[in-house]
């Protein structure tokens, strides 16, 4: 790192502090303000807040080392933009008709407050041990790779970074809330582009351009049945990303998290109008759709400069290749002063951006489906506050977890998918039939999340035990919850949590008209109806054929 880039990180940061100080001087005169914003947000902040949220540690870390080592196997999970378009076009009139804070509170409204219950905790844990850990985790060893800094101070420099990237961040977001988080993404989202694809255009560059990434990468071996690194769809033999259980498993997951994930619908939920939302919906689609192009792309390259040269990449202890180092290596060693600056600039927005919006996430599920549930009279500007003391804890937390993700960060890193997988399906279960089905019962929505959540714990657990034992005798137990490919297995939950809520749902009492009114396919007034047409014109059909097409188009290229 030199002056000049020294320099490019400090006006990134004054503009930061400049969009943080203007945004606290906005009154936040009650929890809609703080949380949503004050429900006033357009489509621009609303789908740039959705993609910067999304962009993390995963991405810099985990889809550049994913690329790095498979390939574009991961690539289903990435070019997801239209499963955006189902949140806007599907759902986003619902929310918008429910006027919730949360989605908690939506299965509230839906089901029963046990419902709300259940779906707020699993939220809450979910967020804290495994998103908030692992940017955090990953954060400190992204600045450690790229600053190229041991120890500062005689501390270990991965702990400065990590903990700065926690305090800085909690201090925006505890003083300007949502619009915090909305403003800074609109900063932070073309920073993050541009470094990006300044990162791909040099590396290809350096590598001799995509023809040369393709002849490298296609003459890798990932299986026993004829497949390459640059296949998307694989034998249905493949013991990791079989192409069937690829495209159940992927949509189950991006269902769940673009859908009805309160990390990403809450940037919805603060729209001014269902226009606005729903634009905000296609222009995170489309934003959406280049994350496979700006980092799996980029991890590959990495790789195939590494077959070439034989050392590009670092090595890991015990020999192996650290694919997950390749992302901070590109910058470490192919960007010239100034750009160096600029893309660490977008990585810095990249990491504060997702941990923000976990933040606020986090502190407004608290606030809004415990306190203010058993609290009901509390004054708006109380629950602020105590929003604001939510994040601070969550800081807190987040940080005491740090020792424990760094002495078993690569195994829990490792399951991060895993864990996704088992959490989604009785979740997207009881959302999917609660807006589809009129006899879904309150019971049937309840019973499908604790199917999904004990057969969860029950995979989870198998994992462990079986992921660790050398020896452990065949039989249907391990079977089923250990040997079974975890995306066919992320498929057949699904399919179980649905019958379960169907057949809970024909044996108990059916909602009553008024408490669905609103919330399910066919069951919208006349008025509610004609606000949903009036809300989209021509131009919103032909941006979402446009997605439809390039992603089409993708799967036909990398078939």
């Amino acid at each position: 790192m030199l002056t000049l880039d020294w320099i490019v990180i400090g006006l990134f940061s004054a503009a930061l502090v400049g969009i943080i100080l203007w945004v606290t001087k906005q009154k936040q005169k009650d929890s809609a303000d703080y949380f949503l914003g004050g429900r006033d947000a357009t489509w621009l902040a609303i789908g740039a807040s959705i993609f910067a949220s999304n962009i993390g540690s995963e991405h810099l870390i985990g889809l550049a080392g994913a690329g790095a080592s498979s390939g574009m196997a991961m690539a289903h999970w990435e070019i997801q933009g239209w499963m955006i378009l189902i949140l806007g076009w599907v759902f986003v009139p619902f929310y918008s008709r429910s006027m919730v804070y949360t989605m908690p509170e939506f299965l509230e409204r839906r089901y029963n407050p046990q419902s709300r219950t259940i779906l707020s905790v699993i939220s809450l844990i979910s967020y804290v041990l495994t998103k908030v850990a692992v940017t955090v985790y990953a954060g400190g060893l992204v600045f450690q790779q790229v600053f190229g800094i041991k120890e500062l101070w005689g501390i270990d420099f991965f702990w400065i970074a990590a903990i700065g990237l926690v305090l800085l961040t909690a201090l925006y977001t505890v003083l300007g809330g949502m619009r915090s988080v909305l403003y800074t993404s609109v900063l932070q989202t073309p920073i993050l582009l541009l470094g990006s694809l300044i990162i791909l255009v040099l590396g290809f560059k350096e590598l001799g351009g995509w023809d040369e990434m393709m002849r490298i990468c296609g003459a890798v071996s990932v299986n026993d049945y004829g497949n390459t690194m640059t296949d998307l769809i694989r034998s249905n033999s493949d013991p990791d990303f079989p192409w069937l259980g690829a495209l159940i498993g992927s949509a189950i997951i991006g269902f769940w998290y673009w859908c009805t994930d309160q990390y990403i619908v809450q940037r919805v939920l603060s729209g001014k109008n269902q226009t606005q939302a729903r634009r905000g919906s296609i222009f995170g689609a489309y934003l959406k759709l280049l994350p496979v192009f700006l980092f799996m792309i980029p991890g590959m390259i990495a790789f195939a400069l590494h077959q070439k040269t034989g050392s590009f990449l670092p090595s890991l202890d015990g020999g192996g290749v650290n694919s997950d180092a390749a992302f901070p290596t590109l910058v470490a060693k192919l960007l010239p002063a100034g750009v160096k600056g600029l893309v660490v600039c977008g990585i810095l927005a990249a990491l504060m951006s997702s941990l923000a919006s976990l933040f606020n996430s986090s502190a407004m599920l608290f606030t809004i489906d415990f306190y203010k549930r058993f609290k009901p009279q509390t004054p708006e500007k109380q629950l602020v506050v105590i929003g604001q003391i939510a994040t601070v804890v969550v800081v807190v937390l987040g940080i005491l977890w740090i020792p424990v993700m760094r002495s078993v960060g690569d195994v829990l890193y490792a399951y991060l998918q895993d864990v996704q997988s088992v959490l989604s399906p009785g979740i997207a279960a009881a959302f999917l039939l609660g807006i589809c089905w009129k006899r879904t019962s309150a019971k049937g929505g309840m019973w499908g999340l604790i199917a999904g959540i004990v057969i969860g714990l029950i995979r989870l657990t198998a994992k462990v035990i079986y992921s660790g034992a050398t020896e452990a005798s065949d039989n249907l137990f391990k079977y089923v919850f250990y040997d079974v490919n975890w995306l066919f297995f992320c498929g057949w939950m699904l399919l179980f949590c649905i019958i379960v809520v169907i057949i809970v749902s024909l044996l108990t009492e059916a909602p009553s008209q008024d408490k669905i009114r609103g919330l399910v396919f066919g069951t919208a007034s006349q008025e509610q109806l004609a606000e949903t047409r009036n809300s989209r014109n021509r131009w919103d059909i032909v941006h979402t054929a446009v997605i439809l097409i390039i992603t089409v188009a993708f799967y036909i290229y990398f078939w």
